[in-house]
């Protein structure tokens, strides 16, 4: 409501004869307000009368009873307390008197013990790689006390990944805190959560090498490591805006500087301390690693193939000699080493993540004439050829690599759909994929009667050849134009029984 003095001063404009629209323009007050004004009987303010007020005690009553929903609330309202209110002025009242709603709570402060605590996490991202966007798994290491960290991205992200992670940003340290808080994650939990989590006997055996131990937060207590968790922020906000990537290895060189370099050295927004010179001083509560610690490995079992080659994540590693049996493959992060019966025969670098179907042979060492049938084969050569047949196939070949076919094998389904365009015309083909792409098809059996089916129609559609006349008037054509016309049904119905079988 409008305060007195306007009020009064309405009046008078009123009565000393002004109208309505002027004194709503002088006094800069909507003609709807001096038309409220001018119609009161009186200069007391309006009170409302019709204003329904509710007992707390019997809405938090009913509230229990009808285990929170209003809905119910308001029926009981009406029918047994003879409470006539509308549901949104029944939600207003449970609001203003804060029923339902949880107490807010503050957040716990856990303080900052030096050499006492760090935290690792990890989250996904997308990130633009040259001209491809790709996803990747960021794993970060964060000492509570200090502010240091340590950052790197793999294309995925197991149990071993994140044991050579702890290796790398552990070794780079050189110390390490004496607990880890993590999420409930099954890479170390083997059952239970929070407190009562249980951990995988390799992750403690590994834990116990380095000095530390794992500890899980509570579920939905994401703000026990909100140091890591800050840091995500910090890494979408700071790192990845102005930066450009060509490869995985250039992404993960400018995370290390980034996060090891540059926000090492830079002063914290709040108490303006430096993490380097945090983590200088708190080395002496830290644990320090050993002088020597063996890196995470994992073991596989392998056979040679006929063409002296051993498979290890799609890719096909050469091997000396002529070696019988089974080989043991140690793997670890960057580089493999196959060993028979306890004797190394050669150590190779890991192909990057992008390079899959290669076989990997040192320098100076013949290839193979030919590859055996069992291995892969790719599908690149055959894809371009289709498209360079035309637009038509270009978009199916989209469609074909896109999430929305779901075909499991495509590179076999490119290679099966290249040869089946050799087999026909080029016209035929490009009509036959147009209406594939016109249903989404995926499946060569169903081209392939597309195919027949679109034959057939061409064969319908060509016309009778006309007679010339000199044939008409030979002897022989005026002879047999009278005959009855060869009976073909049985050679229709020989090609029904064949293909029924």
């Amino acid at each position: 409501m409008k305060d007195e003095h306007i009020r009064e001063t309405v009046r008078t404009l009123y009565e000393s004869g002004k109208k309505k629209k002027e004194i709503a323009r002088f006094l800069k007050i909507d003609i709807k307000t001096v038309r409220a004004i001018l119609s009161e009987e009186s200069g007391e303010a309006m009170i409302r009368n019709d204003k329904i007020l509710v007992d707390y005690d019997l809405l938090k009553n009913l509230h229990e009873r009808c285990k929170g929903y209003a809905q119910r609330m308001h029926e009981i309202l009406i029918e047994e307390h003879k409470i006539f209110i509308g549901y949104s002025t029944l939600t207003r009242l449970l609001r203003e008197y804060g029923i339902g709603k949880q107490p807010e709570q503050r957040s716990q402060k856990y303080p900052d013990i030096p050499g006492a605590e760090m935290q690792q996490d990890t989250s996904v991202y997308t990130v633009r790689m040259g001209q491809d966007r790709r996803k990747v798994v960021c794993s970060g290491l964060y000492f509570r006390y200090c502010k240091m960290r340590y950052v790197k991205f793999t294309v995925r992200f197991n149990r071993f990944l994140m044991q050579c992670f702890f290796h790398e940003a552990l070794s780079f340290f050189g110390y390490t805190a004496k607990t880890c808080i993590i999420d409930n994650t099954n890479l170390a939990v083997l059952y239970g959560t929070g407190e009562q989590a249980v951990f995988h006997p390799e992750m403690i055996a590994f834990a116990q090498m380095y000095g530390f131990a794992w500890k899980a937060h509570r579920i939905r207590l994401s703000n026990r490591k909100a140091g890591k968790e800050r840091n995500f922020l910090t890494l979408e906000t700071n790192f990845f805006p102005g930066r450009s990537f060509s490869d995985l290895e250039d992404l993960n060189r400018q995370a290390l500087d980034w996060a090891t370099r540059r926000f090492a050295l830079r002063p914290q927004s709040k108490t303006r301390l430096i993490p380097q010179e945090l983590f200088e001083q708190e080395k002496p509560y830290l644990v320090k690693l050993p002088a020597f610690i063996e890196p995470p490995y994992q073991e596989h079992k392998r056979t040679v193939d006929t063409y002296g080659y051993v498979a290890i994540d799609g890719n096909y590693y050469w091997v000396p000699g002529k070696v019988k049996g089974k080989l043991t493959v140690i793997e670890f992060d960057k580089h493999i080493c196959v060993y028979h019966t306890h004797k190394k025969l050669i150590e190779h670098k890991l192909a990057p993540w992008n390079v899959k179907n290669k076989q990997i042979t040192p320098e100076g060492v013949p290839a193979p004439h030919q590859a055996p049938r069992s291995r892969k084969y790719g599908f690149k050569e055959e894809e371009k050829r289709l498209r360079d047949m035309g637009q038509v196939c270009r978009d199916y070949l989209d469609y074909v690599r896109s999430k929305a076919c779901k075909i499991h094998q495509k590179p076999k389904f490119i290679r099966a759909l290249y040869r089946l365009a050799k087999q026909m015309s080029n016209a035929l083909f490009l009509n036959t994929i147009q209406r594939v792409l016109e249903y989404r098809i995926a499946s060569i059996t169903s081209i392939e009667r597309i195919a027949e089916q679109l034959i057939r129609q061409q064969m319908q559609e060509i016309p009778d050849i006309p007679t010339s006349n000199q044939y008409e008037n030979r002897k022989a054509y005026q002879e047999g134009r009278f005959s009855t016309e060869a009976d073909l049904n049985r050679y229709g119905r020989l090609l029904e029984e064949q293909e029924d079988g």
